[in-house]
């Protein structure tokens, strides 16, 4: 029986006690080719960790003896590189290293973590050192330094992992600080701290006994700052190569599902409707612009994984609840200028957002900057995992997309939180009837006397049809009961929102939804011959009224719908418990609506 190591990042322990592992290690003499400093990015509870301790172990000279065992039956044990086993390795971990206090405690806790590292290693490799290691309790660059003369006097160099390079900037950035500094002047600290130490690491990588150097992060964030102490590092991150250098592809994933499917003793349709379901939830992360593979979250498939190894179903909740960090991520982009309309404008159209370039330095200035731009939005989501590539279009500019459903997920509850977040219980039970019943008509009464309270800043109501769709998907969102989808492709066209039962919750006495919206302007075009609405005159007209003057809309959609609805219905066939809804809102004061039948 396959044995998942969720939550582990320790490689020795995942070979020795035969746990589940997809081999990387065909990556291994790309990453000697690559450069001897490397920066490796990617989001958090991505796998980076563990990729740094198969690097520790096969390379650590005091694991020679070990190699057969370790790497014999991975791919780089069929043909290993020259260097294996032949290098002291130091293995540095920078989210261990919290960004509290004044400036001075700031430098004290980072020099405490590299003392103690330092004096692990002295210990580790005492049988190997002819010359001892002197540790400074108060200066760990001065033990840093002390450590090199002692690797210098035998025939090994030394390999340096970095873990979590950018952990203090995004834990400042991300989260209120609890230094006793602002915001600015502990980013400056901490950025003058790290600076320091890469700056003697370079110096080191000068024929000082230091010969290779791989780093990891979530994000570029420090980078313009510190790269004038330490700027010798290749960054891969963005490299066809290393796409997958963390995380599944489908084609693994696929095998592990059927030998899963074998022990719950499943049909074969249920296994690739399973599939089907991770794939719409966990997958769609893309690294690379020159790849055309997408790759899925290794947290959160490993999360279903052991959930459906135990109970042969899927959980119920597809967030796994290691990830809810990511939503201070959402929380910091939301507190920005734009920043809210901008995560807005995703949930309602995720297609939508385009840059020349991703942006690859931003420096503490540009953190701190009151006027981020839509590259530096967009990047920034990018790097924390919330957005991702999806090609260049006909005119040169590089695509971004929510990449699946989960991630969504977090989206819908940030605006929730920043919109609606003393209606989070009132609306939780409005959508639950309306799953169960199939009424429209609370939910439009809702919106309208409630939702469209809050939209009072231009950002939001520029948006028109957006704004709308994002009101219905943020009210009535489930992932329990539903794959919730906007801007779904449906024969030739993109359905606003529709909302299919899972699987698994069929079972249920609940509908399935397809939305079309559509949004009419308080102020007529100057040609029309209409009488001239108002914000007052729509709130006075009755439903019948409303629907007369809404009629080329609603039709509109209604034609579009019953397209929409034929495509979902041979897709899913007699098992669709489908209803099919026209929405129009009327400016941000009235919304009508009608059931196509």
């Amino acid at each position: 029986m396959l044995k998942f190591p969720y939550g582990t990042c320790d490689f020795y322990s995942l070979i020795t006690e035969n746990y589940f592992y997809v081999d990387r290690t065909a990556a291994l003499p790309l990453l000697e080719d690559a450069g001897k400093q490397l920066l490796f990015l990617r989001p958090r509870r991505f796998g980076k960790s563990l990729l740094l301790s198969m690097l520790e172990n096969y390379y650590d000279v005091a694991k020679a003896g070990e190699f057969d065992k370790l790497f014999g039956h991975l791919a780089i044990g069929k043909q290993p590189t020259p260097k294996h086993n032949q290098y002291f390795v130091l293995k540095w971990d920078f989210s261990a290293v919290k960004p509290e206090g004044n400036t001075a405690d700031i430098q004290k806790t980072l020099h405490d973590h590299l003392n103690n590292r330092i004096k692990s290693f002295a210990k580790r490799y005492q049988s190997l050192l002819t010359e001892a290691i002197e540790i400074d309790r108060q200066n760990a660059m001065y033990s840093f330094e002390s450590l090199l003369v002692a690797v210098q006097q035998t025939p090994y160099r030394l390999y340096l992992l970095i873990d979590e390079y950018d952990n203090f900037a995004n834990e400042l950035m991300m989260a209120p600080t609890t230094t006793n500094l602002s915001r600015e002047a502990a980013l400056r600290a901490g950025e003058s701290a790290l600076k320091a130490v890469l700056k003697v690491v370079k110096a080191a990588s000068a024929g000082g006994g230091l010969d290779r150097v791989f780093l990891t992060g979530i994000s570029p964030v420090i980078l313009t700052d510190i790269t004038s102490g330490y700027n010798v590092a290749q960054n891969i991150y963005l490299d066809a190569e290393f796409n997958d250098l963390c995380g599944f592809t489908e084609t693994e994933l696929a095998t592990v599902l059927t030998q899963l499917g074998e022990e719950c003793q499943w049909p074969a349709e249920k296994v690739t409707e399973t599939l089907a379901t991770m794939r719409q939830f966990y997958n769609g992360y893309r690294f690379s612009e020159d790849r055309q593979e997408w790759v899925y979250n290794p947290t959160m498939v490993l999360y279903f994984l052991r959930h459906l190894q135990q109970q042969c179903q899927a959980p119920a909740e597809m967030l796994d609840s290691n990830l809810e960090m990511d939503r201070n991520k959402l929380s910091y982009i939301a507190t920005l200028p734009h920043g809210l309309p901008f995560l807005t404008q995703l949930v309602a159209n995720p297609t939508a957002v385009t840059v020349s370039r991703l942006v690859q330095r931003f420096g503490v200035e540009r953190m701190l900057s009151t006027q981020p731009d839509t590259a530096f939005l967009a990047s920034l989501l990018y790097y924390f995992g919330v957005l991702t590539q999806t090609g260049r279009n006909d005119f040169g500019q590089l695509g971004l997309t929510i990449p699946n459903l989960v991630v969504r997920q977090m989206y819908v509850e940030q605006l929730l939180e920043q919109f609606l977040p003393d209606l989070k219980d009132e609306m939780a039970q409005l959508a639950q009837t309306f799953y169960q019943t199939g009424d429209v008509q609370p939910v439009c009464e809702f919106i309208e006397q409630r939702y469209f309270k809050v939209l009072d800043n231009r950002d939001y109501a520029a948006a028109k049809e957006l704004t709308l769709k994002m009101a219905f998907l943020t009210t009535l969102f489930n992932d329990t009961f539903y794959v919730m989808d906007s801007e779904t492709a449906l024969e030739r066209g993109y359905a606003d929102l529709t909302m299919i039962i899972r699987p698994t919750m069929r079972q249920y006495r609940l509908w399935d939804f397809l939305f079309e919206f559509k949004f009419v302007n308080l102020k007529p075009v100057k040609s029309s011959k209409s009488p001239k609405l108002t914000g007052k005159a729509v709130k006075q007209m009755t439903v019948t009224d409303l629907k007369t003057r809404c009629q080329p809309q609603l039709t509109e959609a209604k034609e579009q719908l019953q397209r929409y609805r034929q495509t979902l219905v041979e897709t899913y066939g007699e098992k669709l418990r489908l209803k099919v809804f026209a929405v129009v809102a009327v400016g941000w004061e009235r919304v009508v609506w009608e059931e196509v039948v």
